[in-house]
């Protein structure tokens, strides 16, 4: 029945995204993470003393995330087994973003194929952290390419690895430190404090899951006829070539499969922030790029359902 939830969980999502108008755990959580950031910064003056407040602030979202969704799951299933298997799918629902990647990646890509070049400057601006207003369609095209490879690992690869050493809970768990991360975790003077622990832990929770990336879009790429080879060439040798431990994995494996360059120099938040390249330049990056991205991350995340739900029964088998 587990493994079964998680499948159904898996076609939900890439049915029906994030609806902008159903209840979804991370408003819940963006409204106690943005509530507790406001006491915290009353109380907490110094930048030591924010880094210990932004320590606090990890421990009560994450811990009371993990805490209600078990207590949720476990009184549902107190109720009757059928209502707390429904109450775990929805949960595992929430927690998988690619259909909602994939819907924002879509809608710059038909913005820069039928619209406008401030419209796409727009809807870019929606799903990245970056200053878009001085873009053209290049780098809009390239900050997507980034966004939807990035995200394969902290929107579907990462969940999924969670719920299978924790279930739902931790699945649940695992979002609100994702949450913490694109909420708090910036470089910048206002959160490099209160944001320390959010992005520190962040990184450690996709230590694994960004490097599993590596190969399973490098699958995807061979699955897809796109150049897999390279993938896992590229994907090794640039793995290292961003400031966080992470990202570069998959950046760089999507790089290599479709044989362009990533990365270079962005603005965020107004401050100019030195970022090195990621891959070869082999040609220029086409605006058909980013649905060659999104069916890599799509064929990733099903290849890690697959995997994680071999793994976890496995595991139970030898248990």
């Amino acid at each position: 029945m587990t493994i079964l939830a998680w499948g159904i969980a898996w076609l939900l999502d890439y049915w029906l995204g994030d609806p902008q108008n159903w209840p979804h755990p991370v408003r819940w959580m963006g409204n106690l993470i943005n509530g507790l950031q406001r006491v915290i910064r009353q109380y907490c003056k110094s930048d030591r003393a924010l880094k210990i407040g932004g320590g606090v602030l990890w421990l009560v979202v994450v811990g009371s995330t993990w805490g209600v969704s078990w207590g949720v799951l476990h009184l549902a299933n107190l109720v009757h087994p059928w209502l707390g298997w429904l109450v775990e799918v929805w949960m595992i629902y929430t927690v998988l973003a690619a259909r909602c990647l994939s819907d924002a990646a879509l809608e710059v890509y038909r913005a820069l194929k039928n619209g406008t070049l401030e419209q796409s400057r727009e809807k870019l601006s929606w799903i990245v952290g970056r200053d878009t207003s001085q873009l053209e369609r290049p780098q809009i095209t390239r900050a997507v390419v980034e966004t939807v490879a990035e995200n394969s690992v902290d929107g579907v690869i990462a969940p999924l690895f969670f719920l299978m050493i924790g279930g739902a809970p931790l699945a649940m768990a695992y979002k609100a430190i994702n949450t913490l991360d694109s909420m708090v975790g910036y470089k910048t003077q206002k959160y490099r404090a209160i944001g320390f622990v959010s992005a520190k832990l962040d990184d450690a929770a996709n230590f694994i899951p960004a490097r599993l990336s590596w190969l399973l879009l490098a699958i995807a790429a061979f699955c897809l006829r796109a150049n897999h080879r390279q993938a896992l060439r590229i994907g090794w040798r640039d793995r290292y070539q961003h400031s966080s431990p992470n990202c570069a994995w998959p950046e760089a494996t999507v790089a290599g499969a479709l044989g362009i360059r990533l990365g270079g120099p962005n603005t965020y938040f107004g401050e100019r922030v030195e970022k090195p390249w990621i891959g070869d330049e082999q040609r220029g990056i086409a605006l058909e790029d980013i649905p060659r991205t999104i069916s890599l991350m799509m064929l990733a995340s099903l290849l890690a359902l697959l995997l994680f739900a071999a793994l976890r029964t496995l595991a139970l088998g030898i248990a």
